[in-house]
């Protein structure tokens, strides 16, 4: 069995060390995470150069982040790593939740057919980071990734950033039109900044385990509430590829982080989970449960993506998907504002946008922890009564909370969004619903490819749609062809929609005139009509 081979990137003495000059960047991206190298690889992807500065000069060790989303999944498509990332993955729809030795019930997290991507991945991100930087080097004029340089200062202005860095050729200043932390929880940007965290930080401790054994359990996610083999606590059991399993066990406030890692006692914990079959040890941490945020993610010219700006507790997988949902809002704004088509104040609807996602993810977060760590004896009563109910009584199932499991935010109401006159077909602020089309030809594919990733609009059905210099995508007469009739069920026929770059609906219409057209593409882009019309 092989197991994941960790490589180290090149170190490059960068340019400003090496007499090459130290020209100014639209962009600088802290961090190599997931977050930070999508984000760089989506900037390109617009045409947008950019830095991208880590300390480290490998991927994450352990699997840390490994459930990716139907949605952070369409994201990585567009990105060109999707698929990639699905065929190494272990893919899973179905929960099944325990309570001691009895099973409560399942779920289907993705009941309906006609979508590219399945509801969740199971893949460590190890391989999401490796998959990204391989993406990023198909860009070499447009992304540089300085592997061992380290933030150690940042200077932030009115126009820019100045970031001191040190390198083991020495330390260097590099100058930015604008800087982006994309560098975890603990991140060095916002300690620079004098900036924290606000919210709740819980005192329950949790271990993560990564188990290498071959064992006949299904691609499921298994929770269980007091289980057997772990009394009084809570498990969690996930498939991963390379044979390599995710078990998460409930240790309680009191547990020893430093202790509980040792593998006398681990080994024993997971063996009264697994039984006597043959297991190994690849990667174990211990954790405690927080659900905080920055009061804003944009300061001036810094901006904060991922846990740099928001943590939450892993059941649920919002961490992850979270930030992944962050960069693919942020990067087409930050690329408009630097090609001077719309001002900076877009940049700020991030913050608006995200912040709203943040704390929805906080909230199921925060919720999920109270029902799995009950503080006080009407919570265990009241969690006690669920559980028991929910194993005949569909209703009392939506009150169970093992983690409510990541779904992508609405922006409806927020400012780039133009509202729509009813609650028909897809709101303004949803994401777009993918759904299988056919071209002239007969060859199929799917919507959102087709899409794209910058502004369109989309027809359905007969709507007449005066000229546009933005791309028009019809579906129905005279365009793509519609086979199972999911993208009529999914629209509704005739009506027109504007497709921000991040796939976001933006505006419905459906009576379409040229200057209601104009409208809503100016308050999507961030710019005024006037300015609009004087760019056409």
């Amino acid at each position: 069995m092989t197991r994941y081979a960790y490589t180290t990137f090149p170190y490059v003495k960068p340019p400003e060390l090496s007499g090459g000059g130290a020209a100014r960047r639209p962009v600088v991206v802290v961090g190599a995470g997931p977050v930070g190298l999508a984000l760089a690889v989506d900037l390109a992807m617009h045409g947008t150069p950019v830095v991208v500065l880590d300390d480290n000069d490998r991927v994450s060790v352990g699997s840390r982040a490994i459930c990716w989303s139907k949605r952070t999944l369409e994201i990585f498509d567009r990105l060109g790593v999707g698929r990639r990332m699905v065929e190494k993955g272990v893919t899973w729809k179905v929960g099944r939740l325990f309570h001691r030795d009895a099973e409560v019930y399942a779920f289907d997290l993705l009941p309906e057919p006609g979508h590219r991507m399945p509801a969740f991945v199971n893949l460590q991100q190890y391989y999401v980071e490796e998959y990204l930087a391989e993406r990023a080097a198909d860009f070499p004029d447009l992304i540089e990734l300085r592997w061992k340089n380290r933030v150690a200062g940042v200077a932030a202005r009115p126009d820019g950033v100045t970031l001191t860095v040190e390198t083991p050729d020495g330390a260097y200043a590099l100058e930015a039109d604008w800087l982006v932390a994309c560098d975890g929880v603990r991140s060095t940007v916002r300690t620079a900044l004098g900036l924290d965290f606000a919210g709740e930080a819980f005192e329950e401790r949790f271990l993560i385990a990564d188990v290498e054994m071959k064992a006949p359990f299904p691609s499921e996610r298994w929770f269980w509430f007091e289980p057997p083999f772990h009394a009084g606590q809570s498990a969690l059991l996930h498939k991963q590829p390379d044979d390599i399993w995710r078990i998460d066990l409930q240790l309680g406030p009191d547990a020893d982080p430093e202790v509980e890692k040792r593998p006398e006692h681990v080994i024993p914990r997971i063996r009264a989970m697994v039984g006597d079959r043959p297991f190994e040890l690849d990667w174990v941490s211990v954790y405690t449960f927080q659900c905080r945020r920055l009061e804003r993610f944009v300061h001036g010219r810094v901006v904060f993506a991922g846990d740099s700006a928001h943590i939450v507790s892993p059941f649920g997988a919002r961490g992850g998907n979270g930030g992944i949902q962050d960069a693919d809002n942020l990067a087409w704004k930050l690329a408009r504002v630097i090609r001077g088509e719309a001002g900076p104040g877009l940049v700020d609807t991030y913050d608006e946008e995200r912040v709203r996602a943040a704390d929805e993810n906080i909230l199921n977060s925060a919720r999920s922890t109270h029902f799995m760590t009950p503080k006080s004896e009407a919570e265990r009563t009241f969690r006690a009564a669920v559980l028991r109910l929910a194993a005949t009584e569909p209703f009392a199932r939506r009150f169970v909370n093992s983690g409510r499991l990541s779904l992508p935010a609405s922006l409806a109401g927020l400012s780039l969004q133009t509202p729509a006159e009813d609650g028909a077909a897809v709101e303004p602020g949803r994401v777009c619903p993918d759904a299988p089309v056919t071209e002239s030809d007969g060859k199929a594919g799917f919507l959102l490819d087709r899409l794209g990733g910058d502004f369109c609009w989309l027809a359905v059905g007969d709507i007449a749609v005066p000229p546009s210099r933005e791309r028009l995508v019809r579906v129905g007469t005279g365009g793509l062809g519609d086979p199972e009739e999911l993208v009529a069920a999914r629209y509704g026929l005739d009506f027109l929609y504007l497709i921000r770059p991040d796939q976001h609906v933006a505006a419905r219409l459906s009576r379409p005139t040229a200057a209601m057209m104009a409208d809503a593409l100016a308050r999507a882009g961030g710019a005024s009509r006037r300015s609009d019309e004087r760019a056409a």
